[in-house]
Protein backbone atom coordinates (compact mmCIF):
# COMPACT_ATOMS: atom_id res chain seq x y z
CA UNK A 1 0.00 0.00 0.00
CA UNK A 2 1.17 3.54 -0.74
CA UNK A 3 2.96 4.97 2.33
CA UNK A 4 1.23 8.37 2.08
CA UNK A 5 -2.16 6.70 1.92
CA UNK A 6 -1.24 4.61 4.96
CA UNK A 7 -0.08 7.74 6.84
CA UNK A 8 -3.37 9.48 6.03
CA UNK A 9 -5.37 6.50 7.31
CA UNK A 10 -3.29 6.35 10.50
CA UNK A 11 -3.74 10.08 11.03
CA UNK A 12 -7.49 9.80 10.49
CA UNK A 13 -7.71 6.92 13.00
CA UNK A 14 -5.88 9.01 15.60
CA UNK A 15 -7.97 12.10 14.99
CA UNK A 16 -11.29 10.24 14.95
CA UNK A 17 -10.31 8.42 18.16
CA UNK A 18 -9.41 11.70 19.88
CA UNK A 19 -12.04 14.09 18.56
CA UNK A 20 -14.71 11.85 17.07
CA UNK A 21 -15.91 11.97 13.51
CA UNK A 22 -17.81 15.21 13.99
CA UNK A 23 -14.90 16.95 15.74
CA UNK A 24 -12.31 15.95 13.15
CA UNK A 25 -11.52 18.13 10.17
CA UNK A 26 -9.74 17.23 6.96
CA UNK A 27 -7.18 19.92 7.85
CA UNK A 28 -6.41 18.13 11.14
CA UNK A 29 -5.96 14.81 9.38
CA UNK A 30 -3.67 16.35 6.76
CA UNK A 31 -1.60 18.05 9.47
CA UNK A 32 -1.23 14.86 11.53
CA UNK A 33 -0.31 12.92 8.35
CA UNK A 34 2.20 15.63 7.34
CA UNK A 35 0.62 16.04 3.93
CA UNK A 36 -1.18 18.87 2.22
CA UNK A 37 -4.94 18.92 2.13
CA UNK A 38 -4.79 18.49 -1.64
CA UNK A 39 -2.70 15.34 -1.26
CA UNK A 40 -5.27 13.93 1.13
CA UNK A 41 -7.99 14.55 -1.46
CA UNK A 42 -5.97 12.62 -4.06
CA UNK A 43 -6.52 9.52 -1.95
CA UNK A 44 -9.92 10.15 -0.36
CA UNK A 45 -12.71 12.33 -1.71
CA UNK A 46 -14.35 12.92 1.67
CA UNK A 47 -13.83 12.51 5.39
CA UNK A 48 -16.54 9.85 5.28
CA UNK A 49 -14.54 7.88 2.68
CA UNK A 50 -11.66 7.86 5.16
CA UNK A 51 -13.91 6.55 7.93
CA UNK A 52 -15.35 3.88 5.65
CA UNK A 53 -11.86 2.67 4.72
CA UNK A 54 -10.89 2.54 8.40
CA UNK A 55 -14.04 0.58 9.23
CA UNK A 56 -13.18 -1.97 6.52
CA UNK A 57 -9.74 -2.42 8.06
CA UNK A 58 -11.22 -2.80 11.56
CA UNK A 59 -13.62 -5.48 10.30
CA UNK A 60 -10.67 -7.29 8.70
CA UNK A 61 -8.74 -7.09 12.01
CA UNK A 62 -11.73 -8.50 13.90
CA UNK A 63 -12.06 -11.35 11.40
CA UNK A 64 -8.37 -12.25 11.87
CA UNK A 65 -8.83 -12.19 15.63
CA UNK A 66 -11.90 -14.40 15.39
CA UNK A 67 -10.19 -16.80 12.97
CA UNK A 68 -7.32 -17.16 15.43
CA UNK A 69 -9.81 -17.91 18.22
CA UNK A 70 -11.67 -20.48 16.14
CA UNK A 71 -8.51 -22.24 15.03
CA UNK A 72 -7.75 -23.23 18.63
CA UNK A 73 -10.28 -26.04 18.35
CA UNK A 74 -13.07 -27.24 20.55
CA UNK A 75 -16.75 -27.84 19.91
CA UNK A 76 -18.68 -25.59 17.56
CA UNK A 77 -20.18 -23.87 20.59
CA UNK A 78 -16.75 -23.25 22.13
CA UNK A 79 -15.47 -21.92 18.81
CA UNK A 80 -18.46 -19.60 18.38
CA UNK A 81 -18.05 -18.33 21.92
CA UNK A 82 -14.34 -17.76 21.52
CA UNK A 83 -14.76 -15.92 18.21
CA UNK A 84 -17.71 -13.79 19.28
CA UNK A 85 -16.23 -12.92 22.66
CA UNK A 86 -12.85 -11.93 21.19
CA UNK A 87 -14.47 -9.76 18.51
CA UNK A 88 -16.72 -7.96 20.96
CA UNK A 89 -14.00 -7.40 23.55
CA UNK A 90 -11.93 -5.86 20.76
CA UNK A 91 -14.91 -3.68 19.78
CA UNK A 92 -15.52 -2.69 23.40
CA UNK A 93 -11.91 -1.68 24.05
CA UNK A 94 -10.90 -0.11 20.71
CA UNK A 95 -10.38 3.65 21.14
CA UNK A 96 -11.94 4.66 17.85
CA UNK A 97 -14.98 2.45 18.29
CA UNK A 98 -15.47 3.76 21.82
CA UNK A 99 -15.34 7.33 20.56
CA UNK A 100 -17.78 6.59 17.74
CA UNK A 101 -20.17 4.96 20.22
CA UNK A 102 -19.98 8.01 22.48
CA UNK A 103 -20.58 10.30 19.52
CA UNK A 104 -23.63 8.34 18.42
CA UNK A 105 -25.03 8.45 21.96
CA UNK A 106 -24.39 12.20 22.36
CA UNK A 107 -24.97 13.60 18.89
CA UNK A 108 -26.41 10.85 16.70
CA UNK A 109 -23.86 11.65 13.99
CA UNK A 110 -25.03 9.78 10.84
CA UNK A 111 -21.51 8.86 9.67
CA UNK A 112 -20.67 7.43 13.09
CA UNK A 113 -23.97 5.53 13.14
CA UNK A 114 -23.20 4.12 9.70
CA UNK A 115 -19.70 3.07 10.79
CA UNK A 116 -20.97 1.23 13.87
CA UNK A 117 -23.72 -0.40 11.82
CA UNK A 118 -21.08 -1.65 9.34
CA UNK A 119 -19.03 -3.06 12.21
CA UNK A 120 -22.05 -4.86 13.65
CA UNK A 121 -23.07 -6.20 10.24
CA UNK A 122 -19.51 -7.46 9.72
CA UNK A 123 -19.57 -9.27 13.06
CA UNK A 124 -23.01 -10.74 12.43
CA UNK A 125 -22.00 -11.78 8.91
CA UNK A 126 -18.93 -13.55 10.24
CA UNK A 127 -20.91 -15.49 12.85
CA UNK A 128 -23.63 -16.23 10.28
CA UNK A 129 -21.06 -17.87 7.97
CA UNK A 130 -19.90 -20.16 10.74
CA UNK A 131 -23.46 -21.02 11.72
CA UNK A 132 -24.28 -21.88 8.09
CA UNK A 133 -21.31 -24.27 8.02
CA UNK A 134 -22.35 -25.82 11.34
CA UNK A 135 -25.93 -26.34 10.12
CA UNK A 136 -24.67 -27.85 6.85
CA UNK A 137 -22.31 -30.16 8.77
CA UNK A 138 -25.09 -31.18 11.14
CA UNK A 139 -23.21 -29.98 14.23
CA UNK A 140 -26.08 -27.73 15.29
CA UNK A 141 -29.82 -27.95 14.80
CA UNK A 142 -31.23 -26.35 11.66
CA UNK A 143 -31.86 -22.68 12.32
CA UNK A 144 -31.91 -19.38 10.47
CA UNK A 145 -28.20 -18.49 10.62
CA UNK A 146 -28.76 -14.77 10.15
CA UNK A 147 -31.33 -14.44 12.92
CA UNK A 148 -29.31 -16.71 15.19
CA UNK A 149 -26.13 -14.69 14.56
CA UNK A 150 -28.01 -11.45 15.24
CA UNK A 151 -29.45 -12.74 18.53
CA UNK A 152 -26.13 -14.25 19.57
CA UNK A 153 -24.19 -11.03 18.94
CA UNK A 154 -26.84 -8.97 20.72
CA UNK A 155 -26.74 -11.27 23.74
CA UNK A 156 -22.98 -10.94 23.93
CA UNK A 157 -23.20 -7.15 23.68
CA UNK A 158 -25.78 -7.05 26.46
CA UNK A 159 -23.69 -9.27 28.74
CA UNK A 160 -20.34 -7.71 27.87
CA UNK A 161 -21.24 -4.03 27.60
CA UNK A 162 -24.71 -3.16 28.84
CA UNK A 163 -24.55 -5.27 32.01
CA UNK A 164 -21.44 -3.37 33.16
CA UNK A 165 -23.27 -0.06 33.25
CA UNK A 166 -24.88 -1.00 36.57
CA UNK A 167 -23.15 -4.21 37.65
CA UNK A 168 -19.66 -5.62 38.06
CA UNK A 169 -18.24 -6.98 34.78
CA UNK A 170 -18.83 -10.62 33.96
CA UNK A 171 -15.88 -12.88 33.24
CA UNK A 172 -15.37 -14.69 29.96
CA UNK A 173 -16.40 -17.92 31.69
CA UNK A 174 -19.56 -16.39 33.15
CA UNK A 175 -20.58 -15.03 29.77
CA UNK A 176 -19.86 -18.40 28.16
CA UNK A 177 -21.98 -20.17 30.77
CA UNK A 178 -24.86 -17.71 30.36
CA UNK A 179 -24.81 -17.94 26.57
CA UNK A 180 -24.77 -21.72 26.90
CA UNK A 181 -27.69 -21.62 29.32
CA UNK A 182 -29.86 -19.11 27.45
CA UNK A 183 -29.11 -19.87 23.85
CA UNK A 184 -26.74 -22.64 22.91
CA UNK A 185 -28.65 -25.41 24.63
CA UNK A 186 -31.49 -24.47 22.32
CA UNK A 187 -29.49 -25.11 19.12
CA UNK A 188 -26.91 -27.67 20.24
CA UNK A 189 -27.42 -31.31 19.32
Amino acid sequence: MDQRRENILDAAKKSFALFGYKGTTVDQIAKIASVGKGTLYLYFETKEDLLNEIVKSLIAEMRKLADASISKGGTIMEKLHSATYSILVYRKEHELLLKLSQEVAQFGTPAAQHALREIEEGVIGYIKQHLEIAVANGTIKPCDPEITAFVLVRMYLVLLVDWERKHPPLTNEQISDLIQLYMMDGIAL
